[in-house]
């Protein structure tokens, strides 16, 4: 995270008439901005500057924005918070996302005022972990200021933003499960998210949990939320 008190975003979008419409929008002392209107400046600006919050647009020249981002978070394994905007507006494009690493999704035309909200509350989130310690449960250890999962026998993970607030949400709760709505409390706040958003998260979690650790660590309460498990109390 950066040590200054402004928000530091990379923007990375290909059109000319909405990339000038972010910088003039963020054109505030409050933020500092990079740009790249394609995938490989921005990966190479990635790998060698530190931001808050990354705006990603999914139609890129050459590496699309999903690929961009599942480089992000597999070839450099950068945790900075990923807004992806698109006009692609399916559930599997978002679940695409989703997958990948995006930490949201913002769907054109949209509001700069919304981007900016969503921007922020991000940087927040973030910034909280910092200075925290780490959260175990039988086998499973979570910090929350690296995002990292660990488990007994040496694995680790690490998670991004909106992935490693739910986590942590559900590892504070074990043994006991969370419920739809104080997942939604907790994570997003005041913020309205439907639930197949909310699923598609659990699910991206669940599977990279699956690959990493050999079992998916979240059980389904059908009906009522979730809860995690941990390994020796795994239960099919």
């Amino acid at each position: 995270m950066s040590t200054c008190t402004s928000i530091r975003i990379l923007i990375v979008e290909d059109h000319a008439g909405l990339a000038s419409n972010l910088l003039e929008f963020f054109a505030d002392s409050k933020y500092v901005l990079d740009f790249a209107s394609d995938g490989l400046t921005a990966l190479h600006l990635i790998a060698t500057n530190e931001y808050d919050v990354i705006i990603l647009d999914v139609m890129l020249p050459g590496l699309s924005g999903f690929e961009v981002c599942r480089r992000i978070r597999n070839d450099i394994h950068c945790s900075t918070p990923v807004i992806m905007m698109t006009s692609k507006d399916q559930l599997q494009d978002k679940e695409q996302g989703f997958t990948l690493g995006a930490d949201d999704y913002l769907v054109k035309p949209f509001n700069l005022r919304e981007l900016q909200l969503r921007v922020d509350a991000l940087f927040r989130r973030k910034a909280g972990y910092a200075g925290t310690v780490e959260i175990g449960v039988p086998g499973v250890y979570f910090d929350p200021g690296t995002f990292r999962v660990r488990t007994n026998d040496g694995r680790q993970l690490e998670l991004s933003g909106t992935a490693a607030r739910i986590f942590e949400e559900l590892i504070k709760a074990y043994p006991g499960f969370l419920s739809y709505v104080q997942i939604q409390e907790r994570v997003w706040g005041e913020r309205e998210v439907d639930m197949n958003t909310l699923r598609t998260h659990v699910y991206s979690l669940r599977k990279l949990l699956q690959d990493t650790f050999g079992y998916p660590m979240i059980k389904t309460m059908h009906g009522r939320g979730y809860r995690l498990l941990a390994p020796e109390r795994n239960v099919q």
